[in-house]
């Protein structure tokens, strides 16, 4: 089944990585073997890889975090040099479209077209829609339009600990006076807001004052799996009250309760719990219009933090007949799928 994921960081794992995502998975493997860094021989995720997974689309992320004072993470020194390193994020990706391996989407009718040719055309390439998880690359607020020109259609305001912008979901706090700017920036630019890694506060704070277009590319459930990275019911109902979509992730400390990252072993978890966390947005919000994938493969780590059951990315494919058992149609099971993140892009792009 045609598969859109709604959060993937391709740029940062070749060019923090050096990862050639041209190559199969298993070369890319063979490559890293004998590194001992986390995620180091285990990735999931490459072009050849996404193709079998029938990934036609993906939110791909540009990402670099600046390092503020008081924050609880690590990043560069300053705006600038996270807004150098973003850009050179995108020139990966406008590289790889110069060569035909992706193409970055924009607007409705380039989409429509991508889709309308992905399934005909045996290496048509891979569409990315262009997303930044942690605003700090834009360096002021008014620079949101020059990162619009440049392709982009999504941002997070922060990631972990404090970005100029607001909270992250590992601090407590809302958002800062240049955030509020910076909403009201993208909101007039027509920028969709990703509420993923907001601190609770920030999330309720930027939802208030956001009108425009709203997800969660990379979001869980907290009434599944206790923690201030997932969403709690509430902020759920809120996103689905706003025709907004959530993307389950993958990465297993936010798909088991008590998860300790380096100890605990991947035969726990299964995509059993991925289907769960989709089925619980699915019963909050009364319908299969909400849930979907983000799945946040290859972000900082490998299979050694991913379902047992799942060795690459094109195991995704085997959600469909996990839904399927669990009495999900297949109209359903396509809008979790990608129907849903189309109907999204169709809103913010077409006024669909």
């Amino acid at each position: 089944m045609l598969l859109i994921d709604g959060h993937l960081d391709l740029a940062m794992n070749a060019l923090n990585w050096d990862r050639n995502l041209a190559l199969d998975v298993y070369a890319i493997r063979q490559a890293e073997a004998g590194m001992t860094e986390k995620g180091r021989g285990r990735g999931t995720v490459s072009l050849p890889e996404l193709r079998k997974a029938e990934v036609a689309l993906c939110f791909a992320t540009v990402i670099d975090r600046t390092r503020h004072a008081g924050s609880t993470s690590t990043g560069s020194a300053c705006q600038e040099i996270s807004y150098a390193k973003a850009q050179g994020q995108l020139a990966y990706y406008r590289v790889l479209e110069a060569e035909g391996k992706l193409k970055i989407i924009t607007d409705w009718p380039a989409l429509q077209a991508h889709l309308a040719a992905w399934p005909r055309e045996a290496e048509a390439p891979l569409g990315i829609v262009l997303s930044m998880e942690g605003a700090d690359p834009i360096v002021w607020p008014e620079q949101v339009r020059a990162w619009w020109d440049d392709g982009l259609r999504v941002v997070s305001l922060s990631h972990y600990g404090r970005s100029a912008y607001a909270y992250g979901h590992d601090m407590e706090g809302g958002l800062t006076e240049a955030g509020r700017a910076l909403l009201r920036e993208m909101e007039a630019v027509g920028m969709i807001l990703d509420l993923s890694h907001l601190a609770e506060r920030a999330f309720w704070e930027a939802l208030e004052r956001f009108q425009g277009p709203v997800l969660a590319s990379h979001n869980n459930c907290r009434a599944l799996v206790p923690g201030n990275r997932q969403f709690t019911d509430e902020q759920i109902r809120a996103l689905i009250g706003r025709q907004g979509v959530i993307g389950v992730a993958l990465d297993a400390w936010m798909l088991y309760p008590g998860w300790v990252r380096g100890e605990t072993s991947p035969c726990v978890v299964s995509l059993e719990a991925v289907a769960d966390h989709i089925d619980h947005i699915c019963q909050l919000a009364g319908d299969a219009h909400h849930a979907a994938i983000g799945s946040d493969l290859d972000g900082g780590y490998g299979t050694e933090q991913t379902p047992h059951d799942l060795d690459t990315i094109a195991d995704l494919q085997k959600v469909a007949g996990l839904l399927e058992r669990r009495g999900y149609r297949q109209e359903e099971i396509a809008r979790i799928f990608h129907g849903n993140w189309l109907a999204l892009l169709q809103r913010a792009w077409a006024g669909g």
